[in-house]
């Protein structure tokens, strides 16, 4: 498990550098659709913030957390998203400030938890490695969107490595959110860094099914911001292979992903 302080300072550096793609953005900018259906940047930066209220608020007042669970349950088809478009709604600078106060109140809480504590969230509870690494996939990720929206092309780095690292032991509840049985037998997988000069490496070296390529790559299709037919991830083995179609890094349903680059509209 890596160290909480590690992984904040990742997510504080991951946070940023997406700032720095909207903090400038004119309203044209904030309104540009985004690869998502249906959301544009606003919609993207809305979402970050309301789920770092959420996760602040799991970590400050589990209680009340609680009765944001109740309320998902009730709705599960539409809770997160009206929370989105609620926020995508407000003037962009006053949805830019809300952004960057929940994030920053959310690192200090997270610093400040004493070791081995843990919270409750939609699946399964928490710990404050576990929850800074789901933002820092999460802020990667939409912040690839955003990225995509507006034509800037980001350096990947070696923050990579917690993204990757979700990806690969959410492997079997990619094969059960498909109504699949996961594999019995772990897989290798062996991924290139940022850069060349590292192999990222997971599971037994003598494994039968295994997966390959670079880790942006991987990262990219476990978030399901690119479609396998676009990238260099290989497998070898039927079992590893299955997963490539299905594996992601996030809970809830899969979505429909992206379409390969030519069939694109």
């Amino acid at each position: 498990m890596a160290d909480p302080a590690v992984v904040l300072d990742d997510l504080r550096s991951e946070s940023d550098e997406l700032d720095r793609l909207v903090g400038e953005l004119d309203d044209e900018g904030w309104v540009r659709a985004t690869p998502a259906p249906g959301w544009t940047v606003a919609h993207q930066i809305a979402h970050l913030a309301w789920t770092d209220t959420a996760a602040l608020l799991a970590v400050t007042d589990p209680g009340a957390f609680a009765a944001e669970v109740d309320k998902a349950i009730a709705a599960p088809d539409s809770f997160v998203d009206e929370g989105t478009e609620a926020g995508a709604a407000l003037p962009p600078a006053e949805l830019l400030a809300h952004w960057r106060d929940g994030r920053k109140r959310l690192q200090q809480a997270l610093r400040e938890t004493p070791p081995g504590a843990r919270f409750p969230w939609y699946g399964p509870p928490m710990s404050a490695t576990s929850m800074a690494t789901a933002r820092l996939m999460e802020t990667w990720a939409h912040g690839q969107d955003v990225a995509d929206a507006l034509g800037a092309v980001r350096e990947p780095t070696a923050r990579l490595r917690h993204i990757a690292h979700i990806g690969v032991r959410a492997r079997d509840f990619a094969y059960q959110v498909h109504g699949l049985t996961p594999p019995a037998e772990p897989f290798r997988v062996e991924l290139t860094a940022p850069g060349g000069g590292e192999l990222w490496t997971y599971g037994p070296e003598d494994a039968g099914q295994r997966v390959t390529g670079p880790a942006l790559d991987f990262c990219l299709l476990v978030t399901r911001r690119a479609h396998r037919a676009d990238l260099a991830v290989r497998a070898e083995g039927p079992d590893a292979d299955r997963w490539l179609d299905i594996a992601q890094a996030f809970a809830g349903p899969p979505g429909s992903g992206r379409a390969p680059k030519g069939e694109r509209s």
